[in-house]
């Protein structure tokens, strides 16, 4: 066993999980020849990171806030008003910016979503899987405050933190709804859906090693068909000419690429959009089981935590032509 192995079991041993034999034959083949370089980077203490909300305040003056309180920040790339906290503190929640609704601490990645939905002012906009509200939030900002969105989750006890989400942060552009987004019946008139669906997670294993526990393929197959049916309801809200976004912090093709070619081997319709950003990305999968995707999953976003030093992700921009 090598010393990058063994440091990885002492981090598992000390928290009481195990690798299965399954999910590392699994990894494996996903990552390929970067599977340790993935297992390292998953096991590594995450970045923190925040989204400055210029529904209350102007991004300069935030900034200048927080680093009179001896915060050093650096911007992330890929969004105007996200910032890393370097610090060996983890008590941003603590900060008064935090409870004035100044900032939002929110997953880097996490950002990716809203930012390339297109978002413009007085666009009737559906989040589908809202909550805890760090993207609702986020799509709120960019319209200004303006138009209609709609904020959706499935338990009522999901609402209650959603709730004072949109309000610390505060929206006045929101009506949040509580529904199964599986059986969500809308006329097909949203400018923009984000369906963030409900996933294994794979992708921020640093933040819950849980994850590891849980893992089964079985699992992995009620979620697609879960993640399958919501796309598809997804894209039946959009307006012709609308965009959606299909995401999620899984690292599994059958939650990602397989989800999105299924879409589009039903609806010809639809159609995948590139999406360009300052950040280095994996190429997707085209084929999974020996079994050809749709050509337009190579327009796909696949994020692996070792390409930024961040949590996984994976992003889908989708068109109704």
């Amino acid at each position: 066993m090598s010393d990058l192995e063994k440091s990885h079991e002492r981090i598992l041993n000390s928290n009481g999980i195990k690798f299965k034999d399954k999910f590392v034959e699994a990894y494996k083949i996903i990552m390929g020849d970067n599977y340790d370089k993935f297992i390292d980077y998953s096991l590594k203490r995450n970045k923190i990171s925040i989204r400055i909300n210029t529904l209350k305040i102007d991004i300069e003056s935030c900034i200048k806030r927080i680093k009179k309180k001896n915060w050093n920040l650096s911007h992330i790339p890929w969004c105007k008003e996200g910032f890393w906290i370097e610090s060996d503190r983890r008590d941003v929640g603590n900060l008064l910016e935090h409870q004035l609704g100044y900032i939002y601490v929110q997953e880097s990645m996490s950002m990716i979503p809203p930012i390339v939905m297109e978002i413009k002012e007085n666009q009737k906009i559906l989040d589908m899987c809202a909550s805890p509200g760090s993207k609702t939030t986020q799509i709120a900002q960019y319209m200004k405050n303006t138009g209609l969105l709609i904020s959706n989750d499935v338990k009522g006890s999901r609402l209650s933190c959603l709730g004072l989400n949109t309000t610390r942060m505060g929206l006045r552009n929101n009506v949040i709804t509580l529904q199964d987004a599986k059986t969500l019946k809308l006329d097909n008139n949203f400018d923009r859906v984000l369906c963030d669906a409900p996933c294994s997670g794979t992708g921020t294993i640093s933040k819950s090693l849980k994850t590891l526990k849980i893992w089964n393929s079985n699992m992995i197959k009620r979620l697609s068909r879960t993640q399958k049916k919501l796309i598809e309801i997804a894209f039946n809200s959009l307006k012709p000419g609308g965009i959606m976004i299909y995401s999620t912090c899984s690292l599994e093709p059958d939650e990602n690429e397989c989800v999105v070619s299924d879409l589009l081997n039903k609806f010809e319709n639809a159609e995948t959009m590139n999406i360009k950003l300052d950040l280095n990305s994996t190429k997707p999968f085209e084929k999974w089981a020996d079994k050809e995707l749709n050509i337009g999953v190579k327009n796909c976003l696949r994020i692996h935590p070792y390409d930024n030093d961040t949590d996984g992700f994976f992003i889908c921009k989708i068109k109704k032509l």
